[in-house]
């Protein structure tokens, strides 16, 4: 009963105080202890606006892609590209915005069925906690030091059709050495599912040598990827990597991987946006608790600059950015990554999404835990970034 009593301990403190009284549009700052790294973020939907470590030659640079007008976080005037936030109640898609509770194949079993706002391809699937996500969502700030800042949220039961009322913290803290620690905890008064992620848009080069991925390498051990059909909804398999673009075992360039997912479509069907790299990858055990040696590791050979992501999720999503650039809502980048007079292009960045596999709530063969909290089962998130130079 702790996770119940922690759950209502929560509640409670946030409906006596309500919201901080603070602007939710205004970032607050930390830096690591010795220098190393410094970030902006802001308690609407724990958004980090900006991200600075230094690159080969000591110079520090912003890595992290996002508008330097935080009131377009909000109005969503230039798209809704999801830069920095968390997403949630669930990170990714829901299969046509439903599920059961138990869990059953495409939400066809025998349990309790719920609908939930759906908000992409046409109103037939939910994106990322539907019309208005975590990422929406003004946090309370409940701490700030030097090196940390921790936001709550309160997810009232109904909202977007999910059930139960969830309370989550999400605590970032900058450690020496360029060591970015980030911890998610959930704790929901009723059963529901809940898969939470960060939304990061990286350029390890702060968009100084070139503007594409040529020069970013990646490393990271997924012998398998989730299948997906034209509109990027899991069918249940779980296909091999082997003899495909999205085989990164081995390191190579990102950018020079990217034409090849044109022909396999490892991106859905029937877009313009298919000629995009490792949209859905799996990395980590499914039936042990996961390595915490890095799941992932990304450098550019330009800026010198190294990132190392270690994390207890069993899966990894990386988006190379194919749908930022649209010739009607163009974004203009921020000041300090050549804007505003430069716009993000497509392929000229990296998501890294480390969470459970995506849409499990509607595919009970794969191999994990099933996506369902409660009072008795806290959902937990906790990953590490480690920044050094070639």
């Amino acid at each position: 009963m702790a996770s119940k009593a922690v759950f209502v301990l929560a509640a409670l403190v946030l409906n006596a105080y309500g919201a901080s009284a603070v602007d939710p549009l205004v970032s607050v700052n930390i830096t690591a202890p010795d220098g190393s790294a410094k970030a902006s973020i802001m308690p609407f939907g724990a958004t980090t606006t900006n991200f600075w470590v230094k690159d080969k030659d000591g110079n520090f640079r912003d890595i992290i892609l996002g508008f330097d007008n935080h009131s377009l976080y909000q109005s969503q005037a230039d798209g809704h590209p999801y830069f920095g936030p968390v997403v949630g109640r669930y990170a990714n898609r829901i299969r046509n915005g439903t599920f059961t509770i138990p869990i059953s194949k495409d939400a066809s079993g025998p349990g309790k069925k719920f609908q939930i706002v759906e908000n992409e391809n046409n109103g037939t699937d939910t994106l990322h906690g539907g019309l208005v996500g975590y990422d929406q969502r003004p946090w309370n700030l409940d701490a700030h030091t030097a090196n940390s800042v921790t936001f709550t949220l309160v997810d009232p039961n109904g909202d977007q059709g999910f059930p139960g009322t969830v309370v989550t913290t999400i605590t970032y803290t900058l450690e020496a050495k360029a060591t970015w620690k980030i911890s998610m905890v959930a704790f929901a008064d009723e059963l529901t599912p809940i898969m939470l992620s960060c939304h990061h848009y990286w350029n390890l080069e702060a968009y100084q040598e070139t503007q594409d991925l040529v020069g970013h390498f990646a490393q990271f051990e997924a012998s398998k990827y989730v299948g997906t059909n034209g509109l990027l909804i899991p069918t249940g398999e779980l296909l091999s990597v082997e003899g495909t673009p999205l085989d990164f075992r081995t390191a190579k360039s990102i950018g020079d991987a990217i034409p090849g997912t044109a022909e396999g479509q490892f991106c859905g069907t029937g877009s313009s946006n298919t000629a995009a790299a490792l949209d859905l990858t799996t990395a980590g055990s499914t039936t042990t608790p996961p390595s915490r040696s890095p799941s992932f590791s990304m450098w550019s050979v330009n800026s010198g600059i190294k990132l190392e992501v270690t994390t207890d999720q069993v899966a990894l999503q990386v988006y190379s950015c194919n749908g930022v650039d649209s010739p009607t809502l163009p974004i203009p980048r921020k000041v300090d990554q050549g804007g505003p007079e430069q716009v993000y292009t497509d392929h000229s960045c990296v998501v890294i999404e480390q969470e459970s596999y995506i849409d499990g709530i509607n595919n009970p063969e794969f191999p994990i835990r099933p996506q369902i909290f409660g009072p008795l089962r806290p959902y937990t998130w906790d990953s590490t970034y480690v920044f050094s130079i070639l």
